[in-house]
Order: C-alpha cells, then structure tokens, then sequence
C-alpha cells in the first residue's frame, strides 16, 4: 500500500494527522518534507492500522449506503495520483538536466 503526499492540507487539523491515521505494516508514505520534520519533533505514532484492514470493509459499506460511489472513487484516486507521481518526475528531471547544464557551462 502506498500513501501519497500525505501532508495536511486543512491548516485548522494537526500537522501530523495523516500520519498517525495511516501507519501501517508494509506500507510507503511520500509524506512531504515539513510533515517528516513535524512528526520528528511533535508526533507520535499509536496504534498501527491492523494488517488484516480492520473494519475497513465495514466503513466502505457505509460510505456505499450514503451514495458515494467507492469503484469509481477508488479509481479517480488510483488515475489522479499517477498523474502526479507523472508530474512530479517530469519536475525533478527537468530540474536535474537545469542543473546538469549549468554544471557544464561552469566548465
């Protein structure tokens, strides 16, 4: 499982809330650099999600009784987060080859 940018975003909820709710056995968080530096300083993990999802199913159900629809949901979630790891990679190449470039124009 993959949890991405996991920074929060609403500045009245805790620095630190994504991850605390998402920890996690065998899972990757690409939390941002300010929320790595809060959790140092101020977090603290408790309880780890249970490997098996918990009530997860349970709480999808709920939100499938409210009208949400979860397959599509999941899927929007699933498509907009590649287009940003997509992004994200196309930004730091460019920034590699600025910098390569300026490195070799100092030579």
């Amino acid at each position: 499982m993959l949890w991405a940018s996991t920074g929060t975003k609403d500045p009245a909820a805790s620095d630190v809330l994504y991850i605390k709710a998402l920890a996690a056995p065998f899972t990757v968080n690409t939390m941002p650099e300010g929320t790595l530096k809060a959790l140092a300083d101020h977090g603290a993990i408790g309880e780890m999600l249970p490997e098996d999802g918990g009530d997860s199913e349970e709480v999808l159900a709920r939100f499938a009784s409210a009208g949400i629809d979860v397959d599509g949901l999941a899927s929007q979630l699933q498509e907009e987060g590649a287009k940003s790891f997509v992004n994200s990679w196309g930004e730091l190449m460019d920034v590699i080859a600025g910098k390569s470039a300026a490195l070799a124009k100092a030579s």
